[in-house]
């Protein structure tokens, strides 16, 4: 049986694992720009990062039955807080965001606390 963690937006100090913190990624993005972008661009930043040699090979972002759904790696929930790869994901996830929204989608991510711990917004207006 699987436990299930309530988790209120804002509860960024609980030490959510990067499993959890990948969701809320996913669904913020997806709140914004659809699921079909979502898939897009977060696909792009997981090929990205890959490449520059983090462990993201077991990233799985597919279309099943008209939606789009992932799959993301055991490791992500090992530990508290977002893992490497999940932050190496987020370095090359912003500036394909700046570049097809500008900073409108970099904002919205800003407002959540949870994203905040480990998105590298520094450039964020």
């Amino acid at each position: 049986m699987t436990t299930l963690r309530i988790v209120h937006r804002g509860d960024a100090d609980a030490g959510l694992s990067g499993t959890l913190l990948f969701g809320v990624l996913w669904d913020a993005l997806a709140d914004l720009l659809g699921t079909s972008a979502t898939a897009v661009v977060l696909r792009r930043a997981a090929r990205r990062a890959a490449s520059s040699g983090e462990l993201l090979g077991t990233v799985a972002i597919e279309r099943v039955d008209e939606e789009f759904g992932y799959v993301i790696p055991q490791s992500f929930n090992r530990a508290a807080g977002a893992p490497v790869a999940l932050r190496s994901l987020a370095v090359q996830l912003l500036p394909l965001l700046r570049e097809s929204t500008g900073e409108v989608a970099v904002r919205h991510l800003a407002r959540i606390p949870e994203l905040r711990r480990f998105l590298p917004l520094t450039e964020a207006a």
